[in-house]
């Protein structure tokens, strides 16, 4: 993840649904709840959302069925029309887009993939990954090369000739994945691209996600409402409740220091030791001695080290330069909360 502009900008976004939503967000005394909003007559899918999202940084966001996340992630497309606050993709304000200019934006900055895998069940894999660039008005045989390129870094060279009734689960995804990464988006947006698939291939493709965001680095917006599948993924983790982000924060900070008690008890079952690390537990102005350990390193890495090294503080590391210390003990204590 950099640290540049973020590419998009959320700011005190709503989305009502209802009659007439403008007029009643205008007139809508402040501070009314989601239950106030419903009894009301409107349903608050996005309330009051303000949040960011930097170049190259994944950003998951996660809740309950009904949280608001994919219409979140709507709005940030537009496929859903905001009732109130801005939303803007790398400064354009997107709500002031004309339909070609906005047609423009998605067609070339962003990929998009769902959790019905939506493919064409009469074209084959080359055909399916090719359609957005054909939609492009690209000529055959540049949108036959770069299928081709996709293709290959999903891992399906061989199968460009299979339908996708011949292909599993897990193949059928990486061809919405490769569909989507034709286009050579900037932004990507992930709505439970994993959910519908049985735990083992489900893990493989998050394996493979990670390579390709290791690879090429996109700016990534990833819905899910699994808490293991964000701690792999995320660099921040958006929590939502009732069309509100309750939380955004790192998955370790998420995990120490949640900010309600709905962030709490959503997190409670989470070992800790899986998801803190090195780093969040260094303390930049202490030092210690004797051989160091990687910032990257979570507690649960360092178990046998903690329980066996007799140092109070213990030197940590990152891209070989110390950055603090961590307490030994404070190791110990999340390593026993865990069991």
């Amino acid at each position: 993840m950099t640290q540049d502009a973020p590419v998009i900008s959320a700011k005190n976004v709503w989305k009502i649904f209802g009659q007439d939503p403008e007029s009643y967000l205008a007139s809508m005394p402040a501070g009314r709840s989601f239950d106030d909003i419903r009894a009301d007559g409107y349903i608050a899918g996005v309330k009051d959302v303000s949040i960011e999202v930097s170049k190259g940084e994944m950003l998951v966001i996660m809740g309950l069925s009904g949280s608001g996340k994919s219409t979140l992630v709507r709005c940030f497309s537009r496929l859903h029309d905001i009732t109130g606050g801005t939303i803007e993709v790398d400064g354009q304000d997107i709500m002031a887009l004309s339909e070609k200019e906005l047609i423009d934006l998605r067609r070339n900055k962003m990929g998009m993939v769902f959790q019905s895998f939506g493919l064409l069940p009469h074209r084959t894999v080359l055909e399916n990954v090719a359609f957005p660039l054909e939609m492009r008005g690209q000529d055959r045989h540049a949108r036959r090369e770069r299928a081709m390129e996709v293709i290959k870094l999903v891992g399906l060279e061989g199968r460009e000739d299979y339908f996708p009734r011949e292909l599993s689960g897990g193949q059928q995804q990486r061809v919405g994945i490769a569909r989507s990464l034709a286009i050579e988006p900037d932004i990507w947006f992930l709505d439970e691209p994993f959910s519908a698939l049985d735990p083992l291939i489900r893990r493989e493709m998050q394996d493979e996600f990670l390579r390709l965001q290791d690879m090429l680095g996109k700016t990534i917006v990833f819905i899910t409402h699994d808490f293991d599948e964000a701690l792999r993924l995320a660099d921040r983790i958006a929590i939502m409740k009732d069309g509100a982000v309750e939380q955004c924060d790192t998955p370790d900070q998420i995990v120490l220091n949640p900010a309600t008690e709905y962030v709490r008890k959503f997190t409670e079952e989470i070992d800790k030791a899986r998801v803190i690390t090195a780093e969040v537990l260094a303390i930049s102005d202490e030092k210690g001695s004797g051989d160091p350990v990687d910032a990257g390193l979570t507690v649960k890495q360092m178990a046998a080290m903690l329980v066996s090294d007799k140092r109070k503080t213990i030197p940590v590391t990152k891209n070989g330069e110390l950055i603090g210390s961590l307490n030994r003990q404070d190791g110990l204590t999340i390593l026993l909360e865990a069991n």
